[in-house]
């Protein structure tokens, strides 16, 4: 009789991932941490933080006590700053308490935990019994079963959760999470899944119907509105002119040149300060979820007799390039930086 967790842990076993660096078995804090990052977010790019995170914030208490602009440029880059701000706030609540959450409703009681997030980490971080629904987990669930719905609709994802909840093994709890992102990340992957590969092919309805590369279900995707912005970028021998953004917002926290939305604004802006016969102009495009940003960047050098004049009336700080992306700059900035040879 074909059981879907045994065969799925037998596969865990021989095919999963063993070395990732927050399989901690007694550390729910690298878990957390490792969840909270891989929102939204692919393992390679992860790997490219965590340890440098954790290296700097070695436990939720370092974390917790730590000020925002510490935290800020160890995650400048993942982008979704949000998820930073959050896991920031709750590390310092539970470094206040002096101990994790232990149940399924105190990890859900934090800022940024869902009830998936905090069933991974009841699962893998506590390694007691816990059920997750991410993207890799809606998406085998879906295939195995043929599954047709519109999953985003909420009476479809509570009878996804009922599903889930009914396969989910109570010994190996902590394998058999890791397994089934395991199998979404590596074999049933969103675009041409490895079905030859997979523990799952014989008894998967959609690999049977040949509605593998359909499901889940999509919704036709919106064409993204296209926004248009100016970059002031400001020199002054071999620094820059930088802002700090707002803590709430895009970008929150993080360091950036100062933009412009209108060139009313930005032609006013170079009034106000004094700036003429720009030295180099550049351009860059980035993306984010629901726009997609075109920058145009115009160079400036000023002279020491405007320096403390444009920084005050911009209240902004001097650094060098280098500087700023240690103090924590968005990804955009970093490709302006480039862009421009800075």
């Amino acid at each position: 009789m074909f059981v879907f967790s045994d065969a799925l842990l037998e596969w865990f076993d021989v095919h999963g991932r063993h070395d990732l660096p927050w399989q901690v078995a007694d550390d729910p804090y690298k878990v957390w941490v490792s969840e909270i990052m891989l929102q939204q977010t692919q393992v390679k790019t992860v790997l490219q933080y965590f340890d440098r995170f954790i290296e700097r914030f070695p436990t939720v208490k370092d974390l917790g006590t730590a000020a925002w602009d510490d935290v800020a440029p160890y995650w400048a880059g993942l982008g979704y700053y949000a998820r930073a701000r959050n896991l920031h706030k709750a590390a310092g609540i539970v470094a206040a308490r002096g101990e994790f959450p232990t149940t399924l409703k105190e990890w859900i009681e934090l800022p940024g935990i869902g009830r998936s997030t905090a069933g991974a980490l009841m699962s893998l971080g506590l390694r007691q019994y816990g059920v997750i629904m991410d993207g890799n987990v809606k998406r085998v669930l879906a295939r195995f079963f043929a599954i047709e719905d519109d999953l985003s609709k909420p009476v479809h994802e509570r009878a996804m959760w009922q599903l889930a909840e009914e396969l989910c093994p109570t010994e190996r709890n902590h394998d058999y999470t890791q397994a089934i992102m395991d199998l979404g990340a590596t074999v049933c992957t969103p675009k041409k899944p490895l079905c030859l590969y997979c523990p799952m092919q014989q008894h998967c309805k959609a690999h049977a119907q040949g509605l593998e590369n359909e499901l889940p279900f999509k919704k036709a995707k919106k064409s993204v509105p296209v926004r248009q912005a100016q970059v002031l970028v400001i020199k002054h021998q071999q620094e820059y002119l930088w802002l700090q953004r707002p803590n709430s917002g895009l970008w929150g926290g993080l360091w950036c040149m100062p933009i412009m939305d209108t060139p009313i604004e930005f032609t006013a802006t170079c009034q106000r300060l004094g700036l003429k016969n720009s030295i180099q102009r550049g351009h860059i495009s980035h993306s984010f979820t629901h726009f997609t940003w075109e920058l145009e960047a115009t160079v400036f050098e000023v002279e020491n007799d405007l320096t403390e004049h444009v920084a005050i009336e911009l209240e902004g700080v001097w650094m060098t390039a280098q500087a700023a992306i240690d103090a924590g700059i968005p990804t955009a900035m970093k490709k302006l930086i480039s862009s421009l040879s800075l």
